[in-house]
């Protein structure tokens, strides 16, 4: 059985995520788009869900999915009942719904290794001193002609310029950031 803050844990995990209380019910969001909503008891939770696979989806499991009321119809939108739902699927569903409101650059991040969601987040609040003791000492950055090795190097770099995309999984080895590609 799957509760509300099981979902807050794995939403607010995600990078550029919050939550924010409207009209008394709590929602996630990136930047204004709202992905997952509660309703006021927590017993059920609407979520983002392309329009084309909603009925299929209902239509899979009606005691557990079931459609928006009908104002709500014209979002790409579904319900489902909290206690109905497994973890796993919980997951899939809540990181679903984040991929549909965030940049593509940021789709990959829930899949890689912890240590590398949490690098993105602190690079992009430019946190740079929690950034440090999660860099590999010998981290590489290649970015056209600019080839960077050493994590002195890479913070200083990054504090100049511009946040680079999400590296990829093949990038991380033990659980610490060991190449950044852009």
């Amino acid at each position: 059985m799957v509760s509300a803050d099981d979902v807050r844990e794995v939403g607010l995990a995600l990078p550029r995520t919050y939550e924010a209380q409207v009209r008394g019910r709590w929602k996630l969001r990136v930047g204004q788009i709202v992905y997952v909503a509660f309703s006021r008891d927590e017993r059920d939770m609407g979520f983002g869900f392309p329009r084309a696979e909603r009925d299929g989806l209902v239509e899979s499991d009606p005691a557990t999915f079931f459609l928006p009321r009908t104002g709500d119809l014209r979002y790409p939108w579904v319900c489902a009942h909290l206690d109905r739902l497994d973890h796993d699927e919980m997951r899939e569903l809540v990181t679903d719904a984040w991929r549909l409101c965030t940049p593509k650059m940021l789709h990959d991040l829930p899949e890689l290794p912890a240590p590398t969601a949490v690098v993105w987040h602190l690079v992009e609040r430019r946190e740079w001193a929690e950034v440090r003791d999660l860099l590999h000492p010998y981290v590489q950055l290649t970015d056209g002609d600019v080839a960077i090795r050493g994590r002195a190097r890479l913070l200083a770099h990054l504090k100049d310029h511009p946040t680079p995309r999400p590296p990829r999984a093949a990038e991380v080895r033990d659980g610490q950031l060991y190449r950044w590609v852009r």
